[in-house]
């Protein structure tokens, strides 16, 4: 699918407009209203011209910020509201359970209500779809409520033998065609999937037969002649090949990250080593994050097995790590590791192993089931509702003639692709492994898995250098505000450089701390343990450098420093900039430098996502859960929560889509009293439903006059009789915590592709014996776009900032505000005018980005 023609179908009549018109319709869980917030709209060619910018490498993976607008015509107006009507959609859920599943639920209900469709739940799985009866139930708009912060699958789920056979088929289209239900999604494994695939291609077959036996009639057969399937992916092992990440994988990681965190005090107490058994039959997904997001020894996956020699290599490293003066050891095991020869290495195995070698305290903790269970991370949540929304319109746009698919995660956009090409790759995988090549199963899992395995390979197995000194100096240093998961940059930055024989720095305080000579070298312990450790432990401030740009010259003179990774939020990107304008005064400043994204508001030019901004939003989404159930008790309660983020109002929208707020204040998105109002009478709407309370994000400088105090004022007054108010400011909770697995693997590889490119960026500035890098190339961000982490000059992003607001004047996130507000019943438009594509996965793969 090209990458406008999905924000074209779904997102083009709300992104970023200047001014709304209002329409009379309903709002949130039940309730109908006036006054919805809608963007209005003028000539549909301003804005293809306008997404045409999207092809620009500069924009790749964003769609542009509009300023002019455009009316929709009445007949796009009206089919978007009727695109359903007439349709039945059932949802389900198969094979194991995942966490990220009920929010997926919730968003197939939904949207497919919203749509005019009628939407049935099956329970049980296909057992369910087989027996029938009050196993199928059609769902309401209040059916789903309370879903998003529940683990597992609340509508159940089964392995089904019956389905497996022809008979139980034939009576599964029975229970569909006598409710009318031709479009089914289905919310699974490669095996469920493979399953729905089938139940279709025999579709014609079984209504035939049916049509003889007498149980359904000619008319029946005719209204329900052919069946639509549209798949999403629910495994923790991240096993499918097609989509980035599957339904609830970073939740497990979350489960595991939690553990090993747990573990790693008591083995430290005791200096024990540790062997820990996860998830992963056929993949070694949740084992080689897990490594890298806790730095672990050694890890074990099916995927890629240790040498012959493994036994004296795993032994050395683990004696290495002791005489380094380490007190723990961490191995990490898939449940389906193995050796070359196809034996399986398990758990105890390692153990008796290190006992019977080295004489090490090892004990074993086989993970088990409790990876699967827990509340789903921020991450599941927006995913699986993401794919829900997708997934009905994919259902309701089929044809005959369209091939079962699978909604996936292409970097931040959701893509189709055919059902079974995803299945028959991800079966090659496995048969890959069982023949023993090993070399094609890794590149056939991605570019992203094998990255993950490299950077794995370099910080756990490459032998750091003894002596000191080294071929170059480079400094390393924090700035900003600190956000969770700077240490783990820190920590890959520093050891990468060792092992490429370069002297490493820490600065101490950022750029104040380099004009004061807070310097010191660091060793490759110094930064051990910091992978899982919050905050900033070099120290950080906001200083620019402008002011003292003499005194930091004259400490890279004295530190013979070399090349600076400067690893921060928007004054980190700034002071990047303060740099480059002082090299015209001082040579001193003409060495390479870089920029990693580290802040929990997300601001950062030129990167769609921040270190640390994953562990914010994490933080806020619990916070909310747990006032949501607050206000479920109490009834009739409306909380406003202010979060951070500056000007930025990525972690507030965010934050909303995932905890389910009924409304999220920004400030990219304006909005007056009257749609204060608005939200308000939505309130009063609601509170005369079966859902008795409601939750409003704000963030923190969305308007200057509409404060939190302002808007708590507002909904206390206008809610008095019907409502109560309370109001909570978040405030410096959001920047603390350990961080997530996502911000620590990120950060690692952030760290390790900083480096790399200084080692090279540092050797093509020598010059007549020293260092002189003055091209705009030579001091860049690295950011993530689109699926690419890419190096981009401090200057050249000059033009895409917004620097009286401190934020990027296009950002990514903004055309997934439409889902929060539906999601919330509220009514705004879907242009469906322009039908998303099927994209095919070696077309994907072969243009798969590295991440």
């Amino acid at each position: 699918m090209h990458k406008d023609e999905f924000h074209l179908r779904f997102f083009m009549c709300v992104i970023q407009s200047r001014q709304v018109v209002r329409t009379t319709e309903s709002t949130d869980e039940g309730a109908s209203t006036s006054n919805m917030i809608i963007p209005k709209l003028q000539r549909k060619t301003d804005l293809l011209k306008r997404l045409e910018t999207v092809d620009d490498p500069n924009t790749v993976g964003h769609i542009p910020i509009l300023e002019t607008e455009w009316i929709m015509t009445h007949e796009e107006h009206h089919a978007a509201k009727t695109l359903g009507i007439g349709k039945a959609i059932a949802v389900l859920t198969s094979g194991g359970d995942a966490q990220g599943m009920n929010a997926a639920v919730r968003a197939v209900v939904r949207v497919g209500i919203f749509t005019g469709a009628r939407v049935f739940f099956v329970h049980e799985g296909y057992q369910g779809l087989v027996d029938g009866g009050e196993h199928i139930r059609e769902a309401t708009w209040e059916s789903v409520s309370m879903m998003l912060q529940l683990g597992g699958t609340v509508i159940g789920s089964a392995r089904c033998k019956d389905f497996r056979e022809r008979e139980g088929r034939l009576r599964a289209a029975h229970n569909l065609v006598k409710r009318g239900i031709t479009n089914l999604c289905v919310i699974g494994g490669d095996g469920s999937l493979t399953g729905a695939d089938t139940f279709r291609s025999e579709w014609s077959d079984l209504l035939n037969d049916l049509q003889k036996e007498g149980k359904i009639t000619a008319e029946e057969a005719t209204k329900s002649s052919y069946l639509n399937i549209v798949g999403l992916v629910g495994s923790i092992d991240n096993d499918f090949c097609g989509t980035d990440m599957t339904i609830g994988t970073d939740s497990a990681l979350h489960r595991i990250v939690e553990i090993v965190d747990a573990i790693t005090t008591t083995a430290q107490s005791h200096q024990r080593t540790f062997v820990l058994e996860v998830m992963g039959r056929h993949c070694g997904y949740l084992a080689l994050v897990t490594s890298l997001s806790c730095g672990a020894d050694w890890v074990f996956i099916p995927e890629c097995p240790p040498d012959d020699d493994w036994e004296e290599h795993l032994c050395r490293r683990l004696t290495e790590t002791r005489t380094r003066g380490s007190r723990l050891n961490i191995i990490i095991v898939a449940e389906g590791a193995i050796d070359k020869n196809g034996k399986p290495i398990t758990s105890e195995d390692i153990k008796n192993l290190v006992v019977k070698r080295l004489g090490y305290d090892t004990r074993v903790t086989v993970l088990g089931h409790v990876q699967r269970g827990g509340t789903p991370s921020a991450f599941d949540r927006i995913l699986g509702s993401r794919m829900g929304v997708e997934a009905v319109m994919a259902l309701l746009e089929g044809t005959p003639d369209t091939p079962a698919c699978v909604v996936s995660l292409s970097g931040n956009q959701a893509v189709r692709l055919p059902l079974m090409e995803c299945v028959q790759v991800t079966k090659d995988v496995t048969k890959a492994m069982d023949e023993k090549r090993f070399d094609e199963a890794m590149k056939l899992r991605g570019r992203s898995f094998m990255n993950n395995w490299e950077v794995y390979k370099l910080l756990a197995h490459v032998r750091p250098p003894v002596s000191k000194g080294g071929l170059h100096t480079v400094a390393v240093l924090n700035v900003g505000a600190p956000a969770a998961g700077m240490n783990a940059a820190v920590r890959s930055t520093v050891r990468i450089g060792l092992i490429q024989g370069n002297r490493v720095l820490v600065v101490h305080d950022g750029f104040e701390g380099l004009a004061k000579g807070q310097i010191e070298e660091a060793g490759w312990s110094y930064v051990g343990g910091w992978t899982g450790q919050g905050g900033s432990k070099l120290g950080t401030k906001r200083t620019l450098p402008k002011k003292n740009l003499e005194q930091i010259s004259a400490n890279i003179t004295k530190f013979n420093i070399q090349g600076l990774v400067i690893i921060g939020g928007f004054e980190a990107y700034t002071g990047g900039l303060e740099l480059m304008e002082g090299r015209k005064q001082f040579d001193e400043l003409c060495i390479p430098f870089v920029v990693i994204p580290a802040t929990v508001s997300n601001n950062v030019p030129g990167s769609d996502f921040s270190i640390g901004a994953d562990t914010a939003l994490n933080t806020i989404c619990t916070t909310c859960d747990r006032i949501k159930q607050s206000a479920a008790g109490t009834k009739r309660r409306v909380f406003i929560i202010e979060t951070m983020g500056g000007y930025c109002g990525y972690l507030a929208t965010m934050a909303g889509l995932a905890a389910g707020a009924d409304a999220a204040y920004i400030f990219e998105e304006p909005f007056t009293i009257r749609d204060l109002q608005a939200n308000v009478d939505h309130l009063v709407q609601k509170m005369r439903t079966t859902v008795k309370r409601g939750l409003v994000l704000r963030n923190e400088k969305c308007n200057e006059n509409y404060t939190t105090d302002f808007i708590f004022n507002l909904y206390s007054e206008e809610g008095k009789g019907i409502f109560d108010s309370r109001k909570n400011v978040l405030g410096h909770m959001q920047q603390g915590g350990s961080p997530t697995p996502f911000d620590r693997n990120f950060a690692t590889k952030m760290g390790a592709k900083a480096m790399n490119w200084m080692s090279g960026k540092i050797k093509e500035s020598y010059r007549n014996g020293r260092i002189f890098a003055n091209t705009p190339d030579s001091g860049c961000v690295l950011g993530m776009r689109k699926r690419a982490l890419v190096f981009q000059p401090v200057t050249e992003l000059k033009d895409q900032t917004d620097f009286e607001h401190r934020i990027p004047k296009e950002q990514w996130w903004l055309k997934l505000r439409p889902i929060l507000k539906i999601l919330a019943k509220y009514e705004i438009d879907l242009d469906t005018s322009d039908h998303a594509h099927l994209e095919h996965i070696s077309r994907k793969r072969s243009g798969e980005a590295a991440v």
